[in-house]
């Protein structure tokens, strides 16, 4: 175990400001999670902190993270998407979601249950990662930009330069993000909030 880790669940990711308070969403779950953690060691996953979240990897690759919600916990898989989800108990994160999958869980019962279950998935995932396979992911001309990104980009060339160097993945969060409000106001003010994110060629969750 990673005293890392360790931390997380006394504190929870810190990254809103309930974290290291009785409020903070990791203590609804404690349960849950330890067991949901003993679980996925017991697998040989190597545990790290990732974005302030429980990370498990193979050969220093991400195979799953495991988090807390409002509503529930979850194990969400990198990969999910490859898995053959025999129990149909994946999830995806998002309506756009293309390669993560998560299992939610909202009571440790549910967790003993499907302890079994829970393992043949992740030693699924692991011989995903050693047959090297890759989500094959929708180009990027799939990907319809907003009107209010597409215009930005337009009257600043350099901002277009700096976002198209982006990696696929980052593009599409940003993407994903700018589209979400339903206002057009609030659409642009994310995108202005993010420029310099942008030209430093960092993702919406990089630091």
């Amino acid at each position: 175990m990673n005293p890392k880790v360790d931390s997380y669940f006394a504190v929870g990711c810190g990254r809103c400001p309930l974290g290291g308070t009785p409020d903070c969403k990791v203590h609804n779950w404690q349960e849950e999670m330890e067991h949901l953690r003993t679980i996925i060691l017991s697998c040989s996953l190597t545990e790290e902190l990732k974005w302030g979240v429980p990370c498990y990897t193979f050969q220093s690759k991400n195979v799953l993270i495991l988090s807390a919600f409002k509503e529930y916990c979850s194990i969400s898989f990198f990969k999910g998407a490859l898995l053959k989800d025999a129990n149909s108990i994946l999830e995806k994160p998002g309506e756009n979601t293309q390669a993560a999958r998560l299992i939610k869980f909202t009571k440790v019962q549910q967790v003993i249950d499907l302890e079994e279950t829970i393992k043949n998935y992740i030693l699924e995932a692991i011989e995903i990662e050693k047959a090297g396979l890759t989500v094959d992911f929708k180009e990027k001309s799939e990907i319809e930009y907003p009107e209010e990104l597409q215009d930005k980009l337009n009257e600043d060339p350099e901002l277009k330069k700096a976002f198209e160097a982006l990696t696929p993945g980052r593009q599409r969060g940003y993407i994903l993000y700018f589209t979400q409000p339903k206002q057009a106001k609030t659409r642009v003010s994310r995108i202005e909030k993010c420029a310099a994110k942008i030209f430093e060629g960092k993702g919406l969750q990089d630091r």
